[in-house]
């Protein structure tokens, strides 16, 4: 039903703030927009389908923005632009406003994937009196060279809460993450890095193409656009992220509560921003991908080619965001100090952060101006940046990424390299030291070792296990015949590909995970941790798990509970006590000679040689506190000795290398030390390294001093496994 208003009346209104703004007296609404002539405010009443519609005229445009004020204010109304006329390529000229704060979308996590309701978003006018209360609690404000991240899905690491408890009204949602802060605070990691969160259709995509088919028995329900990167609004909240029946505006405030909690547990949070693309897919896409941008700007939103005919597609996703335009770093900028602000978050980390260094004319620019203008803004100083460094358009910026000081990256070098090394690849001992010293080579201009985001795993291609499991993608569940996800993993299955239960395979593939996880948490640099592999999870050899909402992605609780899961989650959370603990891992600087000792087999000299067999012994000298950490890795198949080579200074009487890890020990249980079976060993004593294992050893002043750390180690890993009821 449409008719005008007899209760409200129209008002010439400002051109700013964008978007919908309430004062005392009246509704403001401002849209930039190119057309010149044709602007109409639609106004729907909140649960109710009746709209008036609103007939802007010249007066209601200054310069490129339309707006008009609505008297009363009209918290809560939902609405829309209808922009130009109806004779344009799309479907509709009705617009969603770029800068909503709210959508109105079916919202409830058991409403996500739910196809029976279409997917129309109208954006909605916030009730000013629905603020949130942050109960003055203060950001943790963590240094980076403490930080170690692990990063969730929300509703994967949500979705099988109610598997233990049975609330499946939070099953799924941000209220979900909540229950979950004490498992974070046991595991050892402080910041959790979120997987999009900004609202996003789930069903843009729902299964195979034509020709392309499932497994036998696989209905393909579970398809959808999982991950989230493919945003429709850049200021709301995903609002099948919020628990049962939730409304948009509450969608929001569990957001917040969500946020507010963890600061309270002293986590902080990121948020995995999608800026390079949108939602509106391709030119080609006249329908299902159309929520507005495309009309009301496209030349200025989007990249081109071929004289305007066509997007330019560097994402992958058919279209490409024209970032340093003017408008659009408006856009950006906005947004990011919105969820900084209003939303919480303390960081953001860029997917596909390349394409933010593309100019207008869509070539690579050495000073961006939206990358050195979001981070240099006075109220966005304290906020930590991470570029994920390459795009599909071959712009590949690891080490290189326009940083001013400031930016951290995600290092991808990292990834393949370890990977490498501890696989037993030959040639790359010397890029392996190289990357657990926080890849100086790429770093040392102008930033630190913790610029360096490490990983060897993340959401996107193998996981931790699947990683020492898998030679080969086996992505058939996602409906394209195995064609999608990358064929290059650098990954190594063991002996045989999958599921096996052949002994020997297993306990080696227990020991690879194992020493990943060394190298990723023990290295300088700033460790990311992917949810799930710290239980061993596994997703059957799929890489690309981008539109799986099934046990490929969930994060399975139970598997804590058990032997297996819950040991690899022990090891995993032992580690970050010793990074905690030891200054020596979380250095503000490169390193100097006098800071690291190399080693190879039997204490000789490190082999830097392509002919090296993977024998490598780090010892990082504490020069203050006298707390040194040594490593070692033998990365071959066949045992070694090594020697417990002191860093240097003089060693008091009763000064003993204490064991923490061994990786070897896994098939007997023995892996992480305990007060009941602590092995304390003299400075340069001989040590026996299995073949593909690795050991951890800290320095102890006496073997009170051992019994001291291996209690107050043990007293969390107790804390961790009581909470996962194993």
């Amino acid at each position: 039903m449409k008719n005008r208003s007899t209760t409200h009346t129209l008002h010439l209104g400002k051109p700013y703030p964008l978007g919908a703004t309430t004062s005392s007296k009246c509704t403001n609404f401002a849209i930039y927009a190119r057309e010149p002539t044709h602007a109409v405010l639609i106004l729907r009443e909140p649960h109710s389908n009746n709209s008036t519609e609103y007939k802007l005229t010249p007066s209601h445009r200054s310069g490129l923005v339309w707006h008009a004020s609505i008297a009363p204010p009209v918290p809560r109304y939902s609405y829309l632009w209808r922009i130009g006329t109806d004779s344009g390529p799309w479907i509709t000229n009705e617009c969603v406003d770029p800068y909503a704060r709210l959508l109105h979308t079916a919202t409830g996590c058991d409403k996500f994937c739910d196809r029976a309701e279409q997917y129309n978003p109208w954006a909605v006018v916030e009730d000013a009196q629905d603020e949130f209360d942050w109960q003055d609690v203060a950001r943790p404000q963590i240094a980076w060279k403490d930080v170690i991240i692990y990063e969730i899905h929300i509703r994967g690491f949500t979705k099988r809460l109610s598997e233990l408890d049975g609330d499946l009204k939070n099953a799924g949602s941000f209220q979900g993450v909540v229950k979950r802060i004490p498992y974070l605070k046991a595991l050892g990691v402080n910041v959790v890095e979120l997987l999009p969160c900004m609202e996003f259709n789930e069903s843009e995509w729902s299964g195979p193409k034509k020709g392309d088919s499932l497994p036998p028995g696989d209905d393909g329900k579970h398809l959808c656009q999982y991950w989230g990167y493919s945003t429709v609004g850049f200021f709301s909240v995903m609002n099948r992220f919020a628990s049962k029946g939730s409304s948009p505006q509450e969608a929001k405030q569990q957001f917040q509560h969500m946020v507010r909690e963890l600061h309270r547990a002293g986590i902080e949070v990121i948020l995995d921003v999608v800026f390079n693309h949108t939602a509106e897919m391709g030119f080609d896409y006249v329908g299902r991908g159309f929520y507005g941008m495309k009309l009301l700007a496209p030349h200025t939103y989007y990249l081109w080619k071929d004289g305007g005919k066509q997007f330019v597609n560097l994402s992958g996703c058919g279209n490409t965001v024209n970032c340093n335009d003017v408008i659009v770093q408006d856009l950006i900028c906005d947004s990011l100090r919105y969820w900084r602000h209003e939303m919480g978050v303390d960081g953001f980390r860029f997917d596909l952060a390349s394409i933010l260094c593309r100019g207008t004319d869509g070539q690579a620019m050495s000073r961006p101006s939206v990358v050195e203008r979001m981070c240099k803004e006075a109220c966005m100083r304290d906020v930590k940046f991470i570029a994920e460094p390459w795009d599909c358009g071959g712009l590949y910026q690891v080490g290189a990424f326009p940083h001013f000081g400031v930016w951290a990256e995600w290092n991808g070098k990292f990834r393949d390299c370890v990977r490498r090394f501890i696989r037993g690849d030959g040639g790359v001992t010397g890029e392996f030291a190289t990357r657990l010293c926080g890849s100086e080579d790429l770093y040392s201009d102008g930033r630190k070792p913790y610029h360096s985001i490490n990983f060897v795993t993340a959401h996107d291609g193998f996981c931790m296990r699947d990683l020492v499991s898998y030679n080969e993608k086996h992505n058939e569940r996602n409906g394209e015949n195995n064609r999608d996800g990358e064929a290059h993993n650098v990954s190594w299955n063991c002996g045989a590909e999958g599921d096996t239960t052949d002994d020997g395979v297993v306990q080696l593939r227990e020991r690879q995970i194992r020493n990943l996880m060394m190298a990723l948490l023990m290295g300088g640099g700033t460790p990311l941790l992917r949810m799930g592999d710290e239980y061993g999870h596994s997703q059957g050899g799929n890489n690309n798990g981008w539109c799986q909402d099934s046990d490929i992605s969930w994060f399975d609780w139970s598997a804590l509970g058990e032997e297996r899961g819950g040991r690899v989650a022990q090891f995993a959370a032992a580690l970050m006590f010793v990074r905690a603990d030891r200054g020596v891992l979380r250095r503000e600087r490169f390193l100097t000679e006098g800071d690291v000792k190399w080693h190879g087999e039997n204490g000789t000299a490190a082999d830097w040689s392509g002919q090296s067999r993977n024998v490598l012994c780090m010892t990082l000298v504490d020069r203050k506190e006298s707390r040194d950490v040594l490593v070692a890795f033998n990365a071959s198949g066949e045992g070694t000795c090594i020697k417990l080579v002191s860093g240097g200074g003089v060693w008091e009487e009763g000064a003993r290398w204490l064991r923490v890890v061994d990786t070897s020990l896994v098939a007997d249980g023995r892996e992480v030390a305990s007060t009941q079976r602590a092995t304390c060993l003299a400075a340069d004593s001989s040590y026996e390294l299995r073949a593909f294992s690795s050991a951890l050893f800290v320095r102890v002043d006496s073997v009170e001093s051992a019994c001291t750390t291996l209690h107050a180690m043990c007293s969390k890993l107790q804390h961790l496994r009581v909470l996962n009821g194993a």
